[in-house]
């Protein structure tokens, strides 16, 4: 007889700087399959300042990247136990929220980027999360499939959509593709779409652009 038990988890987090509770947006950053947050804020830290904070949350599951031992890297899920995988997610994300945000006086405005794997656990986030979200990024990924329909549309009803993706990345197929424009269309959203030549890569010459314009 399997069961199972709700306890208190402790979870990590990165953050571009200690939060002054005057900056005026937040960038909530999803990493991919297989990274870390410490590393993976690092390529935003360039577009950091006072008036801008950019918050890593991890995945809380981790694997060896490679055999058992070396390099460890975190996931936001497997298809094992995948429900519980995301019903834990939710909550934490939630409460990560709540704790970032109880240091400001006036909230700021909320940005959600998903790069990779991180992109569907953003955006499954995102359509649930009871704040407002202005800018939704989905970086070589895509929406959750599992996303709710009407709640995601109403979420995302004013919420500016940015879809980036390299010409070369081999995860990238027509039925992927398809799959986006699908969504796109349900939520009625006419994004923003980005392309760079390369793979499957937070390019650093888009990122500079996306951030400086």
């Amino acid at each position: 007889m399997k069961k199972s038990i709700k306890f208190p988890f402790e979870a990590q987090y990165s953050l571009s700087h200690e939060p002054a509770g005057n900056e005026t947006d937040l960038w909530v950053l999803f990493h991919g399959y297989g990274q870390l947050s410490e590393f993976f804020i690092r390529k935003f830290l360039l577009f950091d300042n006072d008036q801008r904070l950019f918050l890593a949350p991890e995945g809380t599951n981790y694997q060896y990247l490679s055999g058992f031992e070396g390099r460890v890297g975190a996931n936001w899920m497997t298809k094992y136990e995948r429900e519980t995988a995301i019903a834990n997610n939710q909550r934490y994300l939630d409460q990560l929220m709540e704790e970032i945000l109880g240091s400001f006086e006036k909230l700021p405005k909320i940005h959600v980027l998903g790069f990779s794997q991180g992109a569907a656990t953003a955006s499954r986030w995102a359509s649930q999360w009871s704040g407002k979200i202005s800018t939704l990024v989905l970086w070589a990924g895509g929406f959750a499939h599992d996303m709710k329909i009407e709640g995601a549309k109403e979420k995302f009803f004013d919420t500016k959509i940015t879809m980036i993706y390299g010409n070369q990345d081999e995860f990238l197929t027509p039925e992927s593709i398809q799959k986006q424009e699908e969504w796109l269309s349900i939520l009625e959203k006419k994004p923003e779409k980005i392309t760079f030549e390369g793979g499957h890569e937070l390019n650093e010459a888009v990122l500079e652009k996306f951030f400086k314009k």
